[in-house]
């Protein structure tokens, strides 16, 4: 078999989801079988994300600007999903590479209680104080009028989001990326089904406008999450939940915590970084905030499956700490840092002559196109730092170590990046501009700093 059908056939049986033992096969296969299906996930996610703010910037800078400072504020449940989805990986990860299947069944059991309470909390909270969370951020009156049931009905489907997160976490550690894939290729396939009717309306179904768009996402990702506990319940898979793991353990819902405060502290260090970013952009109206979100939205395209690539680390690495291959364990971080660093590499030259006409995609208004061009070229220069740390991130994550980048991110994105964009954009008077400049710059010292403090490798003597 030559080298072309060799690949083929390996493409094929990540997306078939053949199950292997990533403990003894060969590295780079492993990445390849993990990554395929990890990267055409968040190719997917990222597909929904664009074509979901162009259809919505059909709809007005409003709409766009609601959707901009929605999701800034959602970014703190993504946090609390993501935490708990790392500790899942981390955990689940580890019971397989120990070949303890029994345990990783009651340990995503414990996962999956302990994130829902969490989740309708939040919910709860978000749903009700709606329009103060709006206000807070800097919301005109007409983002309060019109975009308030967007709002709530994302804030109010809390408990879905959660729960995607989760268990997509928890196949991921168990080396089961094609399912994660498979789940969002269904949502987020319906959603844009959905979405255009539900906007725009089509016969007798009326046009809901921006709460259309809302109610698309809620309604697609319910039906992944029915997708995810389907195979999780069936007892056919590697991983899977039956009634002996159905057991509350409150000393291992107490390890989970644990372990996902780390990771929680990281994205919500993040998500307020972000939060505190999208204010100062509110300040300079909704032109502006409209072209920082169409630029976020398609920054997100290549770096969401940049993300999908470096996630093969964590699985990599959790599996082969529980079978004690530490060097094997290392020598997949560096592997696929290299990987990941090529791809937004080329990622970089595509936005830096292209972003003109991208951004002219989401938006006929001139302003808001110069703005967003301005921010895919800019932030874009510190690609290539960003795809080595993402990769650093994901094998602290792996292993267990989620405190370390949380402390790295306190450093870089609260003492550093907040003061630093409020100087160049306001202070100096630089306006957006100043704030990509601002993301590009401590973003590229997030990476140089986690690559440091990796090669010291304390990492590998985290228990979980």
């Amino acid at each position: 078999m030559n080298p072309s059908q060799e690949l083929i056939r390996l493409i094929w049986d990540a997306v078939k989801g053949k199950e292997q033992d990533y403990t003894r096969l060969n590295l780079k296969k492993s990445i390849l079988l993990l990554a395929t299906p990890m990267i055409l996930e968040m190719l997917m996610e990222s597909l929904f994300a664009v074509v979901d703010i162009f259809l919505v910037g059909r709809l007005g800078a409003y709409a766009l600007a609601t959707v901009g400072l929605t999701e800034s504020i959602l970014m703190i449940v993504y946090s609390v999903g993501m935490g708990l989805s790392m500790a899942g990986t981390a955990m689940v990860a580890r019971r397989v590479g120990e070949k303890n299947y029994r345990q990783a069944g009651t340990a995503t059991y414990q996962i999956l209680i302990t994130g829902g309470i969490l989740a309708i909390l939040t919910s709860l909270v978000t749903f009700f104080f709606a329009p103060d969370i709006l206000q807070l951020m800097g919301a005109d009156q007409e983002v309060l009028t019109k975009g308030i049931g967007y709002t709530r009905i994302i804030f109010g489907s809390n408990l879905i989001i959660i729960l995607l997160f989760l268990i997509n976490g928890a196949f991921r550690g168990a080396g089961l990326p094609h399912l994660p894939m498979r789940t969002l290729w269904l949502a987020n396939g319906i959603n844009i089904v959905l979405a255009p009717l539900f906007i725009f309306g089509v016969g007798p179904l009326p046009a809901m406008g921006l709460e259309g768009a809302a109610w698309a996402t809620s309604i697609s990702r319910g039906i992944g999450v029915l997708y995810q506990l389907y195979h999780l319940l069936n007892g056919k898979h590697l991983l899977k939940v039956v009634r002996e793991n159905m057991v509350l353990s409150y000393g291992v819902m107490k390890q989970i915590l644990k372990v996902s405060v780390g990771g929680m502290g990281q994205f919500m260090i993040e998500s307020a970084s972000w939060i505190f970013l999208t204010r100062i952009v509110s300040e300079f109206g909704n032109n502006a905030l409209a072209g920082y979100t169409i630029a976020f939205r398609v920054i997100m395209f290549t770096l969401l499956p940049a993300w999908g690539l470096s996630s093969a680390a964590t699985t990599l690495v959790g599996q082969n700490l529980g079978a004690n291959k530490v060097r094997r364990a290392e020598l997949s971080v560096w592997l696929t840092a290299r990987y990941n660093m090529v791809f937004l590499g080329l990622a970089t030259a595509a936005f830096f002559f292209f972003g003109d006409h991208v951004a002219s995609l989401f938006t006929q208004e001139p302003e808001v196109i110069s703005i967003a061009s301005d921010g895919l070229k800019i932030i874009t220069l510190g690609y290539i730092f960003f795809g080595l740390g993402m990769v650093m991130v994901q094998a602290f994550n792996g292993a267990g170590d989620t405190r370390t980048p949380a402390f790295i991110n306190i450093l870089v994105l609260w003492i550093i990046e907040i003061p630093l964009a409020y100087l160049l954009a306001v202070y100096l008077g630089f306006g957006v501009t100043g704030i990509f400049v601002t993301i590009a710059c401590s973003h590229s010292s997030h990476a140089l700093i986690s690559w440091w403090i990796f090669r010291k490798g304390r990492w590998k003597a985290v228990k979980i």
